[in-house]
């Protein structure tokens, strides 16, 4: 089976393209083996160095050959997507990792020191280990999380990694090497089972990592089985994939691209509705040929893909990007579905942008596109009691407030009802906002540290 698709093309790009490429990847411990870094200071090398001790770094040949153009290094968006940067840390956990490894310390204190920073840095936000995880049968059910009512996200064992780490990533943890924080199940049996047994589950997202990273027949054991008539209730499969911008050649030329298209396009046949949910954060990701072939033939399956990102400063803290990221997806046949505000985890400061700024930015962006650009929701923050959407500033009973509703929730009954916090123009996540109008807290607070202080009392 062969999937093709009719596009303009540079001949020269399509040759290249089509021709298919071996994955190689550079970790921390190959940052002097990259070739175009030659040219950067030594003093920059070993700041790129030391955060990579500390937050995950792997980038690949196409990224580097392809998306960043170094002429604009370090300015240069993909560029600090994808490299480490100083300020990733803050200047207090810089010097002690720096201090560590000048030391030459045993390698062992090194770790010691990298870990000791992690811990303050949230590596599992909004409660998720506690509140997330199933509890069948007295026991935690690993790899799963069942945060809202009709949705499960499963973590397969085998795609817990990517073909390139990003700086800002809000799942660090799951590769660092630390067991204790890492989530993820390997057993299809297990993910089986479980929705069997959960009939108001009606959408299945496969996480990570990156499911894509994982060869077709693995991803195959994992989602044939629920075309069976056992698991008519699950009408969606979503899949979280960055794929699409890091390494296209997984839909092209690698050994199984035609089989995991094969594989979409029979999940698609027997009434499912697949969804691959595109990481996209910058408009430069949907410029080559071989990422506009990939689109082109998952589409060609019956899957529909639709995208979403944080906002980040630096990289797409521009309205004037996000118009023309929207405008290029839609061009491309890809719905824009999501902006969120980054997570508070990991290097978030450095990517902060006040939620203030954020729906600037958002509404900004919304004017300059057609109504099927302004699917695109935002922005939204996935906080412990749900997606929170900043809808705009308004001015109430002579009080500045930001409005907000729960696109989705813990609790359906939360689900688009609107509540309001005191306006605060440097507040960059829920937990630093407090409620108008004099107020004690939000209304859902009650029953969410209710929740709470019950998981906490489950076994671990």
């Amino acid at each position: 089976m062969t999937y093709t698709a009719t596009l303009k093309i540079n001949k020269k790009n399509a040759a290249r393209a089509d021709r298919g490429k071996r994955l190689k990847v550079f970790t921390r411990k190959d940052l002097k083996r990259i070739g175009h870094l030659k040219h950067v200071p030594e003093e920059t090398l070993f700041d790129m160095d030391v955060v990579a001790h500390v937050l995950p770094f792997k980038v690949n040949q196409y990224i580097i050959e392809e998306l960043i153009r170094w002429d604009d290094v370090p300015d240069d968006p993909i560029f600090r997507l994808t490299f480490p940067q100083r300020g990733m840390l803050s200047p207090r956990d810089f010097a002690r990792m720096a201090r560590a490894i000048r030391a030459g310390k045993d390698p062992r204190v090194v770790a010691e020191t990298a870990a000791d920073i992690r811990k303050g840095l949230n590596p599992h936000p909004a409660h998720q280990l506690e509140l997330n995880v199933p509890v069948v049968d007295g026991k935690r059910l690993q790899g799963i999380q069942h945060k809202y009512r009709e949705t499960v996200l499963f973590f397969p064992s085998q795609g817990q990694t990517c073909h390139a780490f990003c700086t800002f990533c809000f799942r660090w943890a799951q590769f660092i090497g630390d067991r204790r924080l890492k989530i993820a199940c390997s057993s299809p049996e297990i993910l089986h089972s479980y929705l069997a047994s959960n009939k108001e589950v009606t959408d299945l997202l496969l996480t990570g990592g990156d499911p894509l990273t994982m060869r077709t027949r693995h991803l195959a054991a994992f989602l044939k089985p629920l075309t069976s008539p056992e698991f008519e209730h699950i009408q969606t499969i979503r899949i979280g994939s960055k794929a699409l911008s890091y390494w296209p050649y997984r839909f092209v030329t690698d050994s199984d691209a035609d089989d995991l298209l094969a594989l979409f396009e029979s999940l698609v046949e027997a009434g499912k509705h697949l969804a691959l949910m595109a990481h996209l954060d910058h408009g430069r990701e949907l410029e080559t040929y071989v990422v506009q072939k990939a689109i082109a033939r998952i589409r060609s399956t019956g899957a529909v893909i639709r995208s979403q990102a944080p906002l980040l400063r630096h990289i797409n803290d521009d309205p004037a990007i996000w118009a023309e990221m929207w405008k290029k997806q839609v061009n491309l046949g890809i719905v824009p579905y999501y902006m969120f505000i980054a997570r508070d985890t990991g290097a978030k400061e450095y990517f902060d942008v006040p939620l203030s700024r954020a729906w600037k930015i958002y509404r900004k962006a919304l004017q300059q596109v057609s109504g099927l650009g302004r699917t695109a929701r935002g922005p939204s923050m996935s906080t412990g009691p749900g997606k929170v959407e900043i809808q705009g500033v308004a001015t109430v009973r002579g009080e500045k407030v930001f409005v907000l509703r729960m696109i989705q929730a813990r609790n359906p009954d939360w689900v688009q009802r609107p509540f309001f916090a005191a306006y605060d123009q440097d507040a960059t996540w829920l937990d630093q906002l407090k409620p108008a109008f004099g107020k004690s807290e939000f209304f859902f607070e009650p029953e969410y540290r209710a929740l709470l202080q019950e998981r906490r009392g489950m076994p671990a």
